[in-house]
């Protein structure tokens, strides 16, 4: 390389197989006016996010010369310095102040679910009355590259919030378990997409062999008798955006009119072109979506925001969804009151 020239080699947590999701941060400060270069070589996957510079407080996306197989990637830098990511600085000082300004609404508690391998707090909030029958599971960051997710949940949670301050939330009826992120290892450690187990936290709902996935097991299995899980909301990202929801075989009358209430209705967003794909439970599969609704017989969804959508679309749509969740949920639970009172 060249003297204002590097490479970085970009590697996952393991070796393979490992879902390819070459996420990157680095900070740079230039010597002098001048720009540099940088080659990202990737190992095991090929380049995926679009770089963007964080600098003074604002975010820009850098253009990237990308090899034709996928490889390597080239960045200019102008001079000066900033922090190169693979997607924005989503971190546990952003979801502080997002867990913050929810514990202020009436009727928030704040919850340590339990502790990462690493021994980080899985920060959780509990909106809702004690009295409430209806519990509602908001679940984010499984995986640690996945920011578009995460900020279309921080939009969803701004919008909540929103309408339980002017009291079009009935939280004598509705309580809500927001775990924003699961997996603070992964986040801290940069990861591709497991924990410091080196587990993907989405295949472990139902095995649970790792603390993240048994906290929120613990927490559920802990609930009074009187309270049903009647929905279960999962942020994730992808290449485009979708709903993973049940197959038509899985679902009842009321989940069927709650789909339609709440997605059905909510197409077209403008600048936000989404689909809905249906998928039957596979046993053993371990997600989130699949364990949620084999446990509870509830609608049990994920939510996938695309890599590159536009950030203002995502928190627009993420606003206008979140208005509709709350009267979508009229009908619920259905017929599957009678497995909300078990163990697992």
């Amino acid at each position: 390389m060249g003297e204002r020239e590097f490479a970085l080699a970009i590697g996952p947590e393991h070796a393979p197989p490992i879902n390819p999701s070459p996420w990157y941060a680095f900070r740079y400060r230039t010597v002098g006016d001048q720009n540099i270069t940088v080659r990202l070589d990737y190992i095991d996957a090929k380049h995926r996010y679009r770089p963007k510079l964080s600098k003074n407080g604002t975010v820009s996306v850098l253009g990237a010369q990308v090899s034709e197989a996928g490889r390597h990637a080239r960045l200019t830098l102008p001079a000066g310095g900033g922090i190169v990511s693979g997607q924005e600085i989503f971190g546990q000082a952003r979801y502080d102040r997002l867990l913050d300004r929810l514990a202020k609404l009436q009727g928030s508690t704040r919850l340590t679910l339990g502790r990462s391998l690493d021994g980080r707090p899985l920060k959780a909030l509990l909106l809702g009355s004690a009295k409430a029958p209806y519990l509602v599971v908001l679940i984010g960051r499984q995986h640690p590259p996945e920011v578009t997710g995460a900020l279309a949940m921080e939009a969803f949670l701004h919008e909540l919030a929103a309408q339980i301050a002017v009291g079009e939330v009935d939280l004598d009826r509705y309580r809500f378990l927001i775990v924003p992120m699961l997996n603070p290892d992964g986040v801290y450690h940069g990861h591709w997409r497991a924990n410091r187990g080196g587990q993907d936290l989405n295949r472990d709902w139902g095995h649970f062999t790792q603390p993240e996935t048994q906290a929120v097991r613990n927490w559920l299995n802990d609930l009074s008798v009187d309270v049903c899980p009647i929905a279960m909301v999962d942020f994730h990202s992808t290449g485009r955006n979708l709903f993973y929801v049940q197959g038509k075989a899985e679902t009842d009358a009321a989940q069927e009119a709650f789909l339609s209430s709440w997605l059905g209705r909510a197409g077209p967003i403008p600048g936000y072109d989404f689909t809905i794909e249906r998928r039957n439970a596979n046993p053993g599969s371990g997600t989130s979506k699949n364990w949620f609704h084999q446990r509870y017989g509830i609608p049990a969804y994920t939510y996938e925001v695309g890599d590159e959508t536009d950030r203002t679309a995502i928190a627009r749509s993420a606003s206008l969804l979140a208005r509709r969740f709350i009267p979508a949920l009229v009908g619920l639970p259905g017929d599957t009151a009678s497995r909300c009172n078990t163990t697992d």
